[in-house]
């Protein structure tokens, strides 16, 4: 697993002031990040033009010729989009830190007196700060062509939260590839060979009964329709597997949690080798 403090020196600070030192190279890493995408806003482009895209195309082409029992396909498809967004900007972090990699940032890091996982964990708080932003516009843009969730604050709360710590686990399985592809250009492949399916075979953006047994199985069991569903029950939008007899579908709540813990749990250590792996001579 990924040490908690930072490297430990003989007659150094206490266990307090290195976690203190820990979280401040945390921040700073996250605001170089940050500076990175002022400096270059189209970097944001996959969480702030695309879901507004997305949104107008689902809805308004192709939600013409899908009919959906018991509502409208705007309330119906919000939380797919939302995934589906989520789920295809997390390649970004495996772009940048084979970016990094490649250029010799992370050398430059090593030689400092800091956290190394500051580089992952900032990484990551990154990530979410990005899908943080990604959910806001794709809200916003559902309100605009209609979706009104039917459940109190506390439970659409709740639905952004399941999606936002999907997709903070989502972001170390990227930084997995990351650490493992070569290249910028290998690591963004992962995403149409993975992610692409991951979300388009799922009850995201249509409704499974109409797919043949065995893909509607895969569907079913899928962790973007485990998260969707979530969404949908919690926000009182439309969900028509919630009549399936799966269990991931009858539990959608539990079952997104399930996988997001089982992401962490394996994505962090494998993280934590890999780069040790790609940052030792």
């Amino acid at each position: 697993m990924i040490d908690v403090v930072p490297m430990a020196r003989v007659g150094g600070p206490s266990l307090p002031g290195r976690v203190a030192g820990a979280l401040r190279d945390v921040y700073v890493v996250t605001r170089r990040n940050l500076v990175h995408i002022a400096r270059e806003p189209l970097q944001l482009s996959d969480v702030t033009i695309q879901p507004v895209l997305f949104t107008l195309l689902f809805v308004y082409v192709f939600g013409s010729g899908i009919p959906v029992p018991g509502g409208t396909y705007a309330s119906f498809a919000l939380a797919g989009l939302l995934l589906l967004n989520l789920t295809t900007s997390s390649m970004g972090t495996a772009v940048g830190l084979t970016v990094d990699l490649s250029t010799g940032i992370i050398d430059r890091f090593r030689t400092l007196p800091m956290w190394p996982a500051a580089v992952l964990v900032g990484r990551s708080v990154t990530d979410v700060l990005t899908a943080s932003l990604c959910t806001l516009i794709v809200a916003a843009s559902g309100l605009v062509v209609g979706w009104r969730p039917q459940t109190g604050a506390g439970e659409i709360a709740a639905g952004f939260g399941v999606a936002l710590f999907f997709a903070y686990a989502l972001s170390w399985l990227a930084a997995c590839v990351g650490l493992w592809a070569r290249s910028a250009e290998s690591a963004q492949s992962f995403g149409f060979l993975v992610l692409f399916p991951l979300s388009f075979v799922s009850n995201a953006l249509v409704p499974t009964r109409g797919m043949p047994g065995w893909l509607r199985t895969i569907a079913d069991w899928n962790p973007v329709s485990a998260v969707t569903a979530a969404c949908r029950d919690l926000w009182g939008d439309p969900n028509p597997l919630a009549a399936s007899s799966t269990w991931s579908m009858q539990h959608p709540v539990w079952t997104a949690l399930a996988w997001s813990i089982a992401l962490l749990v394996v994505c962090l250590p494998l993280a934590s080798l890999l780069y040790r792996r790609r940052t030792t001579d």
